[in-house]
């Protein structure tokens, strides 16, 4: 096939609404057809939901390690009023192309697709393999089918790039993120007579306290300065319950989000708010939870010699960590090497009018082909 260009591969892979938690048969169809015409061999993974899938596709020897380049297919709605124009058309400003994803994380993708057609896969030495996956913006819920498929997908390579938005420089750290649901039920009946009913909103207003409590208390325990803020967070984000101002109500939910350092685990982290919820089941509560969503910390020694492989074929130096998390933790965790460093400004993204610029992709271009030459030679 003809090589294609970054934003002309862009242009399409924005043309797809590829947003977090639907359907995404088409926009991995396409990507499947453009690999396979490279000369890829492509396995599509499946994810439980039936109508997700991740992708993963290698090109050259079959042996060796070599690299993986990895990026979500997913993205955000594109719901905020302020976009100047269609987020699902890649349009042009002078240096900034526009359009939902362009930023985190299709840019990435379009230069690694990009790279795959262009690059002559007889000649490489080592492996080169693209992993992408669905509903990373909803807590890298697809990702982890594609991992348990790894081992008979590829050997643990020399370096896997993680490609988020970091102004192609690589990231060291991020911390861990888990999110859970957890619904109080209570007992209904007419307001007039509270002592016949059990408040859900009241037991959940214990919860929300240990909730407050808990954080405040991590504001005061490990620190680590090279995160903003340099601890472990926790934080009530969404809250729901009761029918009518006249009805004792019977169901109170909240969802809480925890972020910990890599030092530390997150299911540890809630320890107290446990605590609270059995003294609610004492108290005549039934409490269900139920946990939404998961990732671990990453995290890569400063003198690691991936760091500087990638600090020579970035040419920039890393960061110490980012606030935002990625898959890199998942990966880390299934035994590879693995850094995070893509093209772009993470502050773009998630907000109308996202963008990356002509510039930055082809940045990214050159990085991945520095790479390359730096593994393969």
């Amino acid at each position: 096939m003809s090589p294609l260009k970054s934003a002309e591969v862009l242009s399409k892979l924005i043309s797809f609404p590829s947003i977090a938690g639907q359907p995404n048969v088409h926009i991995v169809g396409w990507v499947r057809d453009i690999l396979e015409a490279a000369g890829a061999r492509v396995t599509v993974v499946p994810g439980p939901e039936g109508d997700r899938h991740n992708l993963f596709a290698s090109m050259g020897p079959t042996g060796g390690r070599g690299i993986v380049l990895s990026g979500h297919l997913d993205v955000v709605p594109a719901g905020e009023p302020d976009w100047k124009t269609d987020p699902f058309k890649l349009s042009q400003d002078g240096e900034k192309l526009h359009g939902r994803g362009a930023c985190d994380m299709k840019g990435f993708i379009a230069a690694a697709l990009s790279f795959m057609t262009r690059i002559d896969a007889g000649r490489l030495t080592e492996p080169l393999h693209l992993a992408l996956s669905y509903d990373e913006e909803l807590g890298c819920r697809g990702v982890p089918h594609l991992v348990a498929r790894l081992p008979e997908l590829c050997a643990p390579p020399i370096v896997c790039i993680v490609g988020e938005p970091t102004e192609l420089r690589p990231v060291l750290a991020h911390k861990g993120k888990m999110a859970w649901e957890i619904a109080i039920h209570g007992r209904s009946g007419h307001s007039a007579r509270p002592e016949l009913g059990l408040n859900a909103i009241h037991g959940m207003g214990r919860i929300l306290m240990s909730i407050e409590a808990a954080a405040e208390a991590l504001s005061r325990d490990v620190l680590d300065a090279g995160f903003e803020p340099p601890y472990s967070t926790m934080q009530a984000g969404v809250i729901g319950g009761g029918r009518a101002v006249n009805v004792i109500p019977e169901r109170c939910s909240v969802e809480i989000e925890v972020r910990a350092l890599p030092s530390q685990l997150p299911e540890d982290l809630f320890v107290p708010v446990l605590g609270e919820l059995r003294q609610l089941e004492k108290a005549g509560y039934r409490v269900e939870q139920t946990i939404m969503s998961r990732y671990p910390g990453f995290s890569l020694p400063r003198n690691s010699k991936v760091v500087e492989l990638v600090e020579a074929a970035a040419g920039n130096k890393c960061r110490p960590a980012v606030s935002f998390g990625t898959e890199a933790g998942l990966f880390q965790q299934a035994g590879w090497s693995v850094v995070v460093c893509g093209p772009g400004d993470m502050g773009r993204a998630h907000k109308a009018n996202e963008y990356i610029t002509v510039g930055e992709l082809e940045q990214c271009d050159q990085f991945l082909h520095a790479l390359t030459q730096e593994i393969m030679r």
